[in-house]
């Protein structure tokens, strides 16, 4: 569906490429031919672009599996896999997930310019979410009926969430974990050690490195919630750096975005049944930060 069915073609006569292209296949607009021209067109191996390219008998021309989500690059987002079912997508720093108001550039939004475009004929749905200046790794169905089966049986079907995240100062144990009760604030979320009605937050934490200034983490989230991550990191005194909402204000870390990144997805999938893990490497920006 988006991959163009890889095809060779014999040469038998002197002829130009456009040409015989076309020739070959009648029922292939002249549009598109050209379209397979400027990518995915090879003439004996090496790929040429060129319309009047002079073809001699005993050549072979070839159309490669050059496929659109291959070219489909956009700064926000990366495609790590696809099937008729659903997408795993890496998103970048600064991009929403979903958003209610349809001018908003989303993860949603991005994806069904992308369906589109490949004539996949559905939409991209919200399965979890990250927020925005959170990047990393995303699951988007390209239906409600797979959403729903995530919805349904999240913890039974993601067996494997990590994060990792640079915090400010060193921590004082090397592995532990934060729980509290959150309940939404005027303008943020507010995090009580007790319960006071509020929605059960739990999160473990493990550290992989420590500098002079900093601890690189990795998190695992046994609940869902609002900036779980961030709140609880606030709350244990070491908050993720350039956090411009729980962390501190006097920020001067020379990094220029939320140093939180979802690295690493682990679930079944909801119809195959087949286990499936995806792993990103840890942004550079963390890794500098951590030589400082």
């Amino acid at each position: 569906m988006f991959h163009v069915k890889q095809l060779e073609f014999k040469v038998n006569e002197a002829i130009e490429l456009l040409q015989f292209l076309t020739q070959q296949m009648p029922d292939t607009s002249r549009t598109k031919v050209k379209e397979l021209l400027s990518h995915s067109v090879y003439v004996n191996s090496r790929r040429v672009s060129q319309f009047n390219f002079p073809l001699q008998p005993g050549m072979t021309v070839s159309i490669r599996k050059t496929g659109y989500r291959e070219r489909f690059k956009p700064y926000d987002l990366d495609i790590v896999f696809e099937d008729e079912h659903l997408l795993v997508v890496n998103k970048h720093e600064g991009l929403l997930s979903y958003s209610k108001k349809p001018n908003d550039l989303t993860v949603i939004s991005v994806l069904n310019q992308y369906l589109d475009a490949t004539h996949q004929r559905c939409n991209a749905h919200i399965v979890h979410r990250l927020d925005r200046d959170t990047s990393g790794l995303m699951v988007v169905s390209k239906t409600k009926e797979v959403s729903q089966k995530f919805e349904a049986d999240w913890k039974g079907l993601v067996n494997d969430r990590a994060y990792v995240a640079v915090v400010w100062g060193r921590m004082e144990r090397t592995s532990g974990t934060i729980r509290s009760w959150f309940s939404d604030g005027q303008y943020s979320v507010i995090s009580s050690p007790v319960d006071n009605g509020g929605k059960l937050a739990v999160t473990h934490y493990k550290v992989l490195r420590t500098s002079r200034r900093y601890s690189m983490l990795e998190l695992k989230l046994d609940t869902g919630r609002r900036n779980q991550i961030r709140v609880h990191m606030r709350e244990v005194q070491h908050p993720v750096v350039h956090d411009p909402m729980y962390g501190y204000k006097d920020d001067v870390s020379p990094i220029n975005r939320l140093a939180l990144h979802a690295y690493r997805l682990g679930f079944t999938h909801p119809v195959t049944g087949k286990r499936l893990k995806f792993e990103t490497p840890i942004p550079p920006s963390f890794v500098k930060l951590m030589e400082i």
